[in-house]
């Protein structure tokens, strides 16, 4: 019996020979708006956050390489306005300066790299501009 009892723990412990970490993917990140409100008007900032789905945690430094804000929500996608970025001081944390012309609903689409994570993450979020 004496002769099992390693072949039985060399058994048991084969499993986790081969456990590896859980490999994320680029589907488990999002970018989320600190407020899904802001004052219609010139000069607004818009801030997102990235999130990792997984945690919860901001996810900083990933590199947005194409941004849009227009007004697709109310039927006029083709009322659109610049987007300048602007620094944050909370790591996860993206800004933006824009004018938001009209009050109604807007669409911010962003496409950016996450370090390490192979793939785009695409998002759209719809903010709404008040008076």
């Amino acid at each position: 019996m004496s002769t099992l009892n390693p072949l039985r723990a060399l058994v048991a412990a084969f499993p986790l020979a081969f456990a590896m970490p859980a490999l994320a993917d680029i589907k488990d990140y999002e970018f989320q708006l600190t407020q899904k409100e802001l004052k219609q008007g010139d000069g607004v900032v818009v801030t997102v956050r990235l999130i990792d789905r997984r945690t919860g945690k901001a996810v900083p430094d990933a590199v947005i390489f194409a941004s849009r804000i227009d007004m697709e929500p109310d039927g006029m996608a083709t009322m659109a306005s610049k987007l300048e970025p602007v620094p944050t001081t909370e790591p996860g944390s993206y800004a933006f300066r824009t004018n938001l012309i009209m009050e109604g609903g807007w669409r911010l689409s962003l496409a950016a790299k996450v370090q390490g994570e192979a793939g785009t993450l695409e998002s759209r979020l719809v903010l709404k501009a008040t008076p």
